[in-house]
């Protein structure tokens, strides 16, 4: 598993369509604070950082969720991983692993960026300004290695790239997670806190304000571990076509 996660991690810093993808993403930002500078306060870097990382998960998640998921499977690369010994479990952890790594490093820029462009236009944030920004590129990262956990499903068992890079979409803008909220909401009230979205609402808010933060952790580590166990068994069903 090692040589194939640094094969991976070597592919993808090679991949010139990403810089230019992350830097186009950059400059549009960019720009748009720029235009809206005019109406900044000193709430704005906070609240314009929730913003932000709101459309993380689609916007950087989806395009890791595409070359590390749906390119083997345009590619026909998961039969040749297999056919040369690569266990199918093996497989659906490392690329959860990958997808974490990636986007923990490309999200664990976003604050600094952020910041920094903020204050380059006359709004510069404090350290707390800055932990707080961070504790948003925490729940993004969350939600986007759940989301990926869930699509996998559907990239191991159809095997369909298509298929699973519209789930992984739909799950990163929150419309189904929204959609299911509501329902959990009008029928079965208490498990609401327990779907995705509200366990890590409640992961951010402990590390904010000082909750409870125990719960919370395991219900999303079982959340993940499910979701990679469902994959890994729907892989294991799916006949591969050599």
């Amino acid at each position: 598993m090692l040589r194939y996660l640094r094969s991976e991690i070597y592919r993808l810093l090679h991949k010139k369509s990403m810089y230019l993808y992350l830097a186009g993403l950059a400059i549009l930002y960019a720009l748009f604070a720029f235009v809206r500078s005019g109406g900044f306060t000193p709430d704005s870097l906070i609240s314009h950082a929730v913003d932000l990382f709101t459309f993380l998960p689609p916007l950087v998640g989806g395009y890791f969720f595409a070359a590390l998921y749906t390119d083997d499977l345009s590619s026909k690369n998961l039969t040749t991983l297999i056919g040369f010994g690569m266990s199918k479990t093996g497989l659906v952890l490392a690329k959860l692993i990958l997808m974490l790594v990636s986007c923990a490093v490309l999200y664990g820029l976003m604050p600094l960026f952020h910041c920094a462009l903020y204050a380059v236009l006359g709004w510069p944030g404090s350290a707390a300004n800055m932990a707080t920004v961070y504790l948003f590129a925490l729940r993004a990262l969350l939600l986007t290695l759940a989301f990926a956990a869930l699509s996998g499903i559907v990239v191991y068992g159809l095997q369909r790239g298509t298929f699973a890079f519209v789930l992984y979409i739909l799950l990163a803008f929150n419309l189904i997670s929204s959609m299911l909220t509501v329902f959990v909401k009008m029928f079965v009230p208490l498990l609401a806190d327990y779907l995705i979205l509200g366990i890590t609402d409640r992961m951010v808010t402990g590390l904010l304000l000082g909750g409870p933060l125990l719960l919370p952790c395991i219900a999303y580590v079982l959340y993940v571990a499910v979701a990679a166990a469902l994959s890994a068994l729907a892989f294991h069903k799916k006949e591969m076509e050599f």
